[in-house]
């Protein structure tokens, strides 16, 4: 029985010097765990240095096995030091007793049970009402700009980050009401947390980072979920936008994963509106005032289309010749369209093009290779009035000087005549 009583004391002597130097502990333990975070990948790559043989496999699970254990005890050491401190005024002696319990649970109980149920109908009431003041707050600020899809999507991305951060707000301000009422003075709790989230931050840079452009990437409105955005050198659909990371799905049905840190541009595809962008190449013979007539045309039909014009906001037309090519002169053409449409839209007037220009007969250029056989051939040829250089029957203008050539009877080339 004394050896028990003995043994007791002596656990107690422990406890109280360590309630008493928690504070240091605490800050060395903090120092220690930085170290090894920061050491750690500096450790790994001189091992990999020595190349990959087994020796240095070996040496490298062996580091990885010391350092998972060291970062075990020291988080076991700050987990302790955390709890001392803050239980360093009243003692657990003092507080974990049969007569202490039972005096919380007639004093306090009913008290935390309010505090608990009233977080949780808060949540609930913030997590209602929420999507509907940011919806509202977004029309007021848009005045009508904007279209009820981006709207939305704005609404979805934003009420969701918004949720959460008044879900961690409500969780914290109820846990300190709670410790409060227990009686456990938070003031060594918040030291704690401070010295804590320094240690923390040191070594997780490059989350705190991702946090900060993702608080910004929604804050200026960059994307929202259902735009199509290209960001890290990515194209897709957001599927969704958080504080950390940004997720991509693209053509091929492959999410990616990005972190916000790493997005230095992003590019909204279908921020308000999209914008239908065709080069449409005519071959050098056409009469090109003709050809954007056509275009124009096939354009306001189109706008005017019962099932095409809702997802128009102006219709196609020319902008005028954009490039000679190699092979054909290339037309501009533009036109707004909503938001994510102007691919399936794109699609369509190309297919009406295709179409208008075979019955107008305009002739859209390709790449090919005409042969010449030389001046033994018995083809008829048509001759240039103006350099006498023989030509194709069917050329309208003269491959050597670019002259028009008229429409008369064709030339033989065969040597043969005139004999």
């Amino acid at each position: 029985m004394a050896f028990v009583i003995e043994g007791r004391t002596e656990l107690a002597s422990l406890w109280y010097w360590f309630s008493a130097n928690s504070v240091w502990i605490l800050l060395f333990s903090a120092l220690a765990l930085a170290i090894l975070v920061f050491g750690r990948p500096r450790l790994l790559a001189r091992i990999q240095k020595h190349g990959h043989s087994t020796r240095a496999r070996h040496l490298q699970r062996f580091c990885d096995a010391i350092i998972a254990v060291l970062d075990t005890v020291i988080l076991l050491i700050i987990g302790a030091a955390a709890v001392a401190l803050t239980l360093a005024r009243e003692g657990p002696e003092a507080i974990i007793t049969p007569e202490s319990i039972k005096l919380w649970l007639m004093s306090h109980g009913l008290i935390i049970l309010l505090i608990a149920a009233i977080a949780y109908l808060l949540f609930r009431l913030i997590r209602t009402v929420l999507p509907g003041i940011v919806e509202s707050s977004m029309s007021a600020r848009g005045r009508g700009r904007k279209a009820k899809e981006d709207l939305a999507r704005r609404v979805q991305t934003l009420s969701g980050m918004l949720t959460t951060l008044a879900a961690i707000i409500v969780a914290i301000v109820a846990l300190f009401m709670i410790l409060g009422e227990i009686g456990v003075d938070v003031t060594p709790l918040l030291a704690t947390a401070g010295v804590a989230g320094i240690a923390i931050g040191l070594g997780a840079q490059s989350l705190i980072r991702d946090m900060i452009a993702g608080l910004f990437i929604l804050m200026e409105d960059q994307y929202n979920k259902g735009d199509v955005v290209k960001v890290a050198g990515i194209a897709g659909l957001v599927e969704d936008v958080t504080l950390k990371r940004t997720v991509l799905r693209d053509l091929d049905g492959i999410v990616h994963s990005i972190p916000n840190g790493e997005i230095k541009t992003a590019s909204n595809y279908t921020k308000e509106y999209s914008r239908l962008n065709l080069d449409i190449p005519v071959a050098y013979g056409e009469d090109l005032e003709r050809v954007i007539e056509v275009i124009n045309r096939v354009g306001q039909e189109i706008a005017k289309d019962p099932l095409w014009g809702p997802k128009i906001r102006s219709a196609p037309q020319s902008l005028g010749v954009n490039r000679f090519g190699e092979s054909g002169v290339e037309i501009k053409v533009l036109g707004d369209t909503k938001p994510m449409m102007q691919w399936e839209v794109m699609r369509e007037f190309r297919l009406r093009i295709k179409k208008t220009f075979d019955q107008e007969h305009i002739e859209i250029p390709w790449p090919h290779v005409k042969l010449y056989y030389g001046q033994t051939g018995t083809a008829p040829t048509m001759l240039c009035t103006e350099c006498q250089h023989s030509n194709p029957l069917d050329s309208k203008f003269c491959s050597l000087c670019g002259a028009p050539l008229a429409q008369h009877a064709p030339t033989s080339q065969n040597p043969a005549e005139g004999l």
